[in-house]
């Protein structure tokens, strides 16, 4: 039976009421696929999270497929770094196989072509674009110091007495951590006292040299050369003059002969140097007969923001200058020696030093050998109940000098948020922690 024209007209559509329609279920599903996305659409690397969404139907006017990618560079918990044994050698900032892979590919690449010229520092001379960092740096440090001695007035500081151990708060926390001397007879307790700036920033020291690419200190000058803050060093020989503590500046590049044997140009030609007063005013430590503690809130808030922009900006530029001028460090113990190469003195007292006759098993530091971070528990509440020894998994760390800042009411930076867990919700009691999933 074959349908009448009438009946045709009835179940055909028109052209534009069939295209709006196909148009409009295209975007109802579009819209449904955005809103139902599934687990598997996200994809998380590297700290991105990505969402990829394709239609089910294509339709001319719909837009093209889109990613939407947010960054997560500071995650929100983090464990702090990595604590290695006493009884083991410290990993390479770089892995050996990686220093001999790129070893072998400048060798590649130079052969057959003309030497270049040495760059500063390399070739005796410094580099006079971060001279002025070198004094930034010196004098953050000292800004650091004086600071620190007017928040110890303000904020409670303490430190055991048998170990090496700090708490930044109102008391001492309770944790059986305590290694020292008698500590069985304790059962891991602490005993607290006052702390000072040495606890807080701890110093590093290094041997002072004349010469930065003079030869080796030798075991029998091991006394006769003098000592001083390895971060002062550094700042030394990247272009600070600091009277008490000579140095050799050149003024021609070195002349090499081998690989480790160079003699210096002729500067006779030269006009005689005249002093020249330092690029920027250099500060001094006050004595701790003259600090004075805030005055009041106000104060002690800027105190600890300055307080926390000196860190900060220390070990921002410290880091630069060891990008230029090297920096090495013992893989069993913490002595640091600012220069290309360490020193041959015979003190070190690592595990099996006996095997090595006292030497140092040198490498490339870090900034954390230079300026170490003294970790502390972070304190969520001062006013608040103290830590409980059950809750010790929920707690957080930061720097000591972080959480002084903080403690004081300094705004807490974006790169320690992860470490000190301040989005990780502390339960009240014990039974409480024993429910959470």
């Amino acid at each position: 039976m074959s349908a009448s024209p009438s009946s045709m007209r009835c179940l055909c559509l028109p052209p534009r009421m069939g295209s709006s329609m196909l148009s409009y279920h295209s975007r109802a599903d579009f819209l449904k696929l955005n809103s139902l996305t599934s687990l598997s659409s996200f994809q998380h690397r590297n700290g991105k999270l990505k969402l990829q969404s394709k239609p089910i139907a294509p339709s001319r006017k719909l837009h093209q497929p889109c990613a939407l990618v947010i960054r997560c560079d500071h995650p929100q918990n983090a464990d702090l770094p990595r604590y290695h044994s006493k009884k083991e050698k410290k990993p390479f900032p770089v892995p050996i196989v990686e220093l001999r892979r790129a070893a072998r590919e400048r060798f590649k690449k130079s052969r057959g072509q003309p030497k270049k010229p040495v760059p500063p520092p390399k070739n005796g001379l410094i580099v006079k674009s971060l001279v002025p960092l070198a004094y930034d740096v010196f004098n953050e440090r000292i800004t650091l110091i004086n600071n620190l001695k007017k928040l110890l007035k303000v904020v409670k500081v303490h430190a055991c007495r048998y170990c090496n151990e700090i708490h930044v708060g109102p008391i001492g926390h309770p944790f059986k951590s305590c290694r020292g001397h008698r500590a069985s007879i304790r059962k891991g307790l602490h005993e607290w006292t006052y702390a000072t700036v040495e606890d807080v920033f701890v110093p590093v020291d290094s041997y002072h040299l004349y010469d930065r690419l003079g030869k080796r200190i030798r075991h029998d000058e091991r006394f006769s050369i003098p000592r001083l803050p390895a971060v002062v060093e550094l700042c030394i020989q990247a272009g600070v003059d600091l009277p008490e503590f000579p140095t050799k500046r050149r003024r021609k590049p070195i002349i090499r002969i081998g690989k480790s044997e160079f003699v210096d140009a002729d500067e006779s030609e030269l006009p005689d140097p005249v002093p020249e007063p330092p690029l920027k005013p250099i500060l001094t430590e006050i004595p701790d007969t003259e600090i004075i503690a805030p005055r009041d809130e106000e104060e002690t808030i800027q105190l600890s923001e300055e307080t926390l922009e000196a860190w900060e900006q220390m070990r921002r530029g410290a880091k630069k200058l060891m990008r230029m001028y090297p920096v090495r460090v013992c893989g069993y113990c913490p002595e640091v020696h600012v220069g290309p190469s360490g020193h041959k003195a015979q003190n070190c007292g690592a595990h099996k030093h006996q095997q090595r006759n006292g030497q140092h098993g040198w490498q490339s530091a870090v900034l954390d050998d230079l300026i170490p971070p003294r970790y502390v528990w972070h304190v969520p509440d001062v006013n608040g109940p103290p830590l409980q020894r059950e809750l010790r998994s929920f707690y957080g760390q930061a720097p000591a000098v972080v959480e002084i800042c903080v403690q004081a009411g300094a705004d807490v930076p974006d790169q320690y948020k992860p470490t000190m867990r301040l989005d990780i919700g502390i339960p009240t009691s014990l039974r409480e922690a024993e429910m959470v999933v």
